[in-house]
């Protein structure tokens, strides 16, 4: 049985399995096929991937690909603790821009459901935390894209210090905001498939 939680970006949605607990430990079906669609979280998955970062204040993103390679991805923490970042990169969405943010970790046993048409982000809130998630189409890097993890335009508030920030070359090289081409981000109907009215419906305020 999972929980699911709207978050402010239309899409977007925190689940929450359920945890059954015993003196031995605990047991968490993390993903279900048949429990989300009939959620309405109709989702194909072909890839899972985890990663592992050493020191909290790592942040990795913003990333995301773009079609025919666009991605739903499914987060989860296996170990330790995030604050995760969602930005809606659907040109002609209301909310064109702007970013929802949650924390994940593992005593939660949480997930997060970003939908193509979004930008995903996270940074670690603990040492040693691993990270785990489920993709809906395979890493293509002719087809990967990124934005700056602080650019001023999006004004995310992330918990460490610009200069305190452990983040990748690569990712130091990502283009703002207002330079990505808008033919290399989404309209709204990119991201139809990943959610239904019935998600909406199904959803707890």
């Amino acid at each position: 049985m999972i929980a699911i939680e709207r978050l402010e970006l239309p899409g977007v949605f925190l689940i929450r399995p359920r945890r059954f607990s015993d003196p031995r430990g605990y047991f968490i079906e993390t993903y279900s096929r048949g429990e989300f669609r009939r959620a309405g979280i109709a989702h194909s998955f072909v890839q899972d991937n985890e990663s592992y970062s050493a020191k909290a204040g790592t942040i990795r993103g913003i990333h995301y690909q773009i079609q025919p390679y666009a991605q739903d991805k499914l987060v989860r923490v296996q170990r330790g603790a995030v604050l995760d970042v969602v930005v809606d990169l659907r040109v002609d969405s209301p909310s064109f821009g702007e970013h929802a943010m949650v924390r994940l970790d593992a005593q939660s046993a949480a997930e997060i459901l970003v939908p193509t048409g979004f930008g995903h982000a996270m940074c670690t809130l603990e040492d040693d935390t691993i990270i785990h998630y489920k993709v809906s189409a395979a890493y293509s890097p002719a087809h990967e894209r990124g934005i700056a993890w602080d650019d001023p335009l999006l004004a995310i508030d992330w918990p460490v210090a610009a200069e305190a920030a452990i983040v990748s070359d690569k990712d130091r090289r990502l283009p703002r905001f207002e330079e990505v081409p808008r033919g290399e981000l989404f309209r709204l109907r990119d991201s139809e498939p990943a959610h239904s009215a019935a998600a909406e419906a199904a959803a707890v305020d």
